[in-house]
């Protein structure tokens, strides 16, 4: 069973926990919802503005300084993708259910009921485009930044694994696998559950108003819970029967529709008030970015903050470990600079578009007496979108177009989401049992119709800003760790020059096994022997002599991993391991991971690391001399660098 059961268990239980009070006492969940939403908004605004205002700044900061020259793998790594490949799979990471639902909704309600001043007027509808980019734009995608860069970083340039807990290593060391990893990893799979789930929650009260506008399919809450059951399990029958590439089908199918659809509505509308709009929009929005991000009402208390400002940043939080995740996969080979630009911009500049042209037809068409959008959206929030669609042509085909779209969302979003947490819950193992990722996905519908049953909308927000509360500590954190991890990095190569060692002690490769290492693929089986005959040899030799000069080393070793350590005191441990590691190309999607049959597909090699955060290096074809000295100049360096301190 390739679980992390303190983290598996203890998020398990929790979620179920949530769903079974919200399942038998709605009404006291209902209240007990809008008691915490009302405590955190009041108490901790404060913490989540100054936070995700932080987080944007320590992007801006990587990118601009000298550390955005660092690779995200090692210095001769190169990105897996073509920058077009790249911002089109940052393209889907920024597509979504929220777009679908908010892309009119949103708008209007800013326009109708801004946070001060009177609505429907141009002013409202001017400022309700600017509160709208100000909520989905550079603080969004900052934050997904923050969690995919640490992701990116420990996994390809220190060769830990792709979980969140990583990224604490450089302030905590090896007590990552301890009870404080499994604590942030916890908050990480609750922060990812509940913000999937308010997704889905959000996604289904739209589907509903398509077949309502479509069908005629009454809108309740027993049709909504009906559409979870069976979207939810369309979703879960993609785990059972492994379609990866039926899954990453439907994610080229979503940006297709989607593009579609945005380009339907931006020809047939006004266009050119729509390109006007966006241009002016931007510009208005780069203006007040800053007075935005730090205005907390705290002389006119106003509710509108904890309806919209501080719902988005639990909202981004929570899905920070799943887009995050996202983006880290597909970005091995990219400096940090490259990172932070084409992540911050690209997803952001597309969302900008997708909202102009949505959110200002629908506030053209009420300002103009075609529709009145701001009413329905006051009646009925998710009929907005098709309210807007029927004012164009084609609108039944349209219509039926975008009530497509959110349903694909939906079941890959129910299903990366499971994955996600799966990855988190089994220690990041390469490929978990099926019914590990069939539980989480059956979880996520489950606990959106717990929360549309105990609350909906409002339930939805408070589970969002409830959740990523904790994580948000936690992003601090790793905001502090990968800096901290940056400048050692720097440090150690002026350590490892002032140490001036002899070229000779390096044992280089002879050209002969260099080129038979560059030119020749492994399968796992010559990796696996290769850490059986060869590393674990050669660490026992080196622990046998620690021990006769008094030091009391330790080995650690399974199929797949040897590992030497050698307590200093302090917590001052060294560790020098040499892992099998599997390398392939990034999947398009977070679809299912490959099964056995395409592990022969794999390129293997042996990879070592040390507890000193030098970047993983493969040493595969080393001799055990060669290894035993590899691992020996890196202790020295340790050695050095604890006497220079």
């Amino acid at each position: 069973m390739e679980i992390n059961p303190p983290v598996f268990f203890v998020s398990a239980g929790l979620i179920l926990a949530f769903a079974l009070f919200g399942a038998f006492a709605p009404e006291l969940a209902s209240q007990v919802f809008a008691d915490v939403q009302a405590f955190i908004v009041a108490d901790f605004g404060w913490f989540y503005i100054a936070a995700v205002a932080g987080f944007l700044v320590f992007v801006l900061f990587l990118m601009f300084s000298r550390y955005g020259d660092v690779k995200l793998g090692p210095d001769d790594s190169e990105p897996d993708y073509s920058y077009l490949s790249w911002f089109a799979m940052l393209f889907s990471a920024g597509m979504g259910i929220g777009l679908i639902f908010f892309g009119v909704a949103e708008p209007i309600q800013h326009y109708a009921s801004p946070p001060v001043g009177e609505g429907q007027t141009i002013e409202s509808a001017r400022q309700a485009m600017v509160l709208t980019f100000f909520h989905w734009g550079l603080h969004a995608w900052a934050i997904y930044i923050v969690v995919g860069l640490a992701l990116a970083y420990f996994a390809f340039r220190r060769g830990l694994p792709l979980t969140i807990r990583s990224a604490l290593f450089p302030l905590i060391g090896q007590r990552i696998y301890g009870p404080i990893g499994h604590a942030v990893d916890i908050f990480a799979v609750l922060g990812t559950m509940f913000g999937v789930a308010t997704s889905l929650g959000l996604g289904v009260l739209q589907v509903n108003a398509g077949f309502s506008y479509l069908l005629g399919l009454p809108s309740n809450t027993g049709v909504q819970l009906v559409l979870i059951a069976v979207i939810t399990g369309m979703a879960t029958l993609s785990v059972i029967m492994g379609l990866d590439k039926g899954v990453k089908r439907l994610s080229e199918l979503n940006i297709v529709l989607a593009g579609l659809l945005l380009a339907f509505v931006l020809v047939t509308g006004s266009t050119v008030f729509l390109l006007q709009a966006f241009v002016q929009n931007v510009g208005t929005y780069l203006s007040e970015v800053v007075q935005r991000t730090f205005r907390l009402y705290a002389y006119e208390p106003n509710p509108w903050l904890g309806n919209w400002t501080l719902f988005y940043w639990g909202w981004w939080i929570a899905w920070s470990p799943f887009v995050g995740m996202f983006i880290a996969r597909i970005s091995r080979g990219r400096t940090i600079r490259q990172f932070v630009g084409g992540v911050l911009l690209v997803p952001t500049l597309f969302t900008f578009l997708w909202m102009t042209v949505f959110g200002n037809t629908a506030i053209a068409l009420d300002l103009s007496g075609a529709a009145g959008i701001a009413e329905t959206v006051a009646n009925n929030l998710p009929v907005a979108l098709f309210e807007t669609l029927e004012q164009l042509p084609l609108s039944t085909v349209v219509s039926g177009i975008a009530t497509l779209l959110i349903v694909t969302f939906f079941v890959t979003s129910a299903d990366s989401g499971a994955l996600v947490i799966d990855m988190i819950t089994s220690g990041a193992a390469e490929n978990p049992p099926v019914w590990q990722r069939v539980f989480w996905a059956v979880c996520a519908g489950g606990v959106a119709a717990v929360l549309l049953v105990a609350g909906g909308l409002q339930a939805l927000q408070t589970a969002a800003i409830a959740s990523a509360l904790p994580f948000a500590v936690v992003m601090v954190f790793i905001c502090y760790g990968l800096l901290r991890a940056l400048q050692m990095e720097g440090r150690e190569a002026m350590d490892l020059s002032a140490t001036n060692p002899d070229p000779a002690a390096e044992m280089p490769l002879s050209w002969q096994q260099r080129l038979a290492t560059i030119t020749r693929s492994h399968h796992r089986g010559e990796v696996a022997a290769f850490l059986a005959d060869t590393a674990t040899p050669a660490l026992e030799a080196v622990a046998a002599q620690m021990q006769a000069s008094g030091l009391s080393p330790s080995l650690t070793q399974d199929s797949d991993h040897v590992e030497l350590r050698i307590p200093h005191g302090n917590g001052a441990d060294f560790c020098y391991g040499v892992r099998a590691r599997g390398f392939r190309p990034a999947s398009f999607a977070w679809a299912e991971s490959r099964k056995a049959p395409d592990r022969e597909r794999l390129h293997y090699r042996a990879v070592a690391h040390s507890s000193e955060g030098d970047q993983p290096h493969d040493v595969t074809g080393y001799t055990d001399e060669q290894l035993i000295n590899d691992l020996l100049n890196r202790y020295a360096r340790f050695r050095h660098t604890r006497r220079m301190k």
